[in-house]
């Protein structure tokens, strides 16, 4: 790894540039433009190769092409238990969020869970994602409402508990109506 490197955490929906490297810690530089440290560890550094024109050529194409029939891989069947699931969940706490809390007032922590929770409901709308589960956890119930304000500002969506067994009283499902005009 090196500065200016691209890298994807392992754990989380966070990716950007490093833009520092100090022992084990290395800062990156998000797609949103927070710096957060990471240990190495935590970081792959993701290769985006350009295709050149000479590598686009038909016969090498359907070379590939008939080389990936031939190794008989079975294509892969989505069960119908997990037809069910939601495609995308966004967890909302802090500590998921951010690596460090010191100097950030609740005011702070909360504008940047809801301001998370918007960017990635326009993601889902963007990329016609039908269902998301944010979880918020089970508190005074502040980024509840918070969540719910910021859902009523949308026609095109309903939101409810989401699975109780499977989160608790702790997260909101939004189910997101893919045809009606943004």
């Amino acid at each position: 790894m090196k500065i200016g490197d691209k890298v994807d955490v392992l754990d989380d929906d966070i990716s950007g540039i490093i833009t520092k490297i100090t022992s084990e810690i290395v800062t990156v530089m998000t797609e949103d433009e927070f710096e957060i440290d990471f240990s190495a560890t935590e970081l792959v550094v993701v290769q985006k190769k350009d295709i050149s024109d000479k590598e686009l050529q038909v016969d090498k194409i359907s070379s590939i092409i008939s080389e990936k029939e031939q190794t008989g891989k079975p294509i892969k069947r989505i069960k119908s238990k997990e037809r069910g699931l939601p495609p995308m969940e966004v967890d909302l706490h802090i500590h998921q969020l951010v690596k460090y809390t010191k100097g950030m007032s609740n005011y702070d922590m909360l504008i940047l869970q809801a301001d998370t929770a918007k960017r990635k409901l326009d993601f889902a709308i963007s990329k016609k994602i039908q269902k998301i589960v944010f979880i918020h956890g089970v508190g005074q119930g502040v980024l509840r409402a918070e969540l719910e304000f910021l859902f009523k500002r949308y026609d095109n969506l309903k939101f409810y508990d989401a699975d109780f067994q499977k989160y608790g009283k702790g997260a909101v499902e939004v189910y997101i109506f893919q045809n009606k005009n943004v």
